[in-house]
């Protein structure tokens, strides 16, 4: 039998911890037993779009693409309802004013000889 690469061990954590955190979301909140209606469908782009859009300011409107697209990543492996937990928590913390409202500083120079970012 041959070893696991440090890549291929890196992925077999990754899944195994999404595993146990899929575990303790369906402890925290089992499958109803009763039928339930369904929430109307939308797709990813119009989620990103909302979300950009109710951002409380431009630099919290500019990450929405990035957590949307990392929620959408990792939905496939999830059940529905910690999907929708985790796009709620995205939209909590896109519309929160005080996430990224601190203006950026210009970096100063490191001891390597690099400029500042402007």
């Amino acid at each position: 039998m041959t070893s696991l690469s440090d890549l291929q061990k890196d992925a077999v954590a990754r899944a195994l911890n999404l595993r146990a955190d899929i575990r303790r979301f369906q402890q925290t909140w089992p499958t109803p037993n009763a039928p339930s209606e369904l929430a109307p469908a939308f797709t990813w782009a119009q989620l990103e779009r909302q979300l950009s859009s109710l951002a409380a300011n431009p630099r919290a409107a500019l990450m929405a693409p990035d957590l949307v697209g990392a929620t959408r990543k990792q939905a496939a492996f999830k059940p529905p309802e910690m999907v929708l937990r985790e796009i709620l928590c995205v939209a909590g913390t896109l519309m929160d004013e005080s996430f990224l409202d601190v203006p950026a500083t210009p970096r100063a120079a490191s001891d390597l000889g690099e400029a500042p970012m402007t």
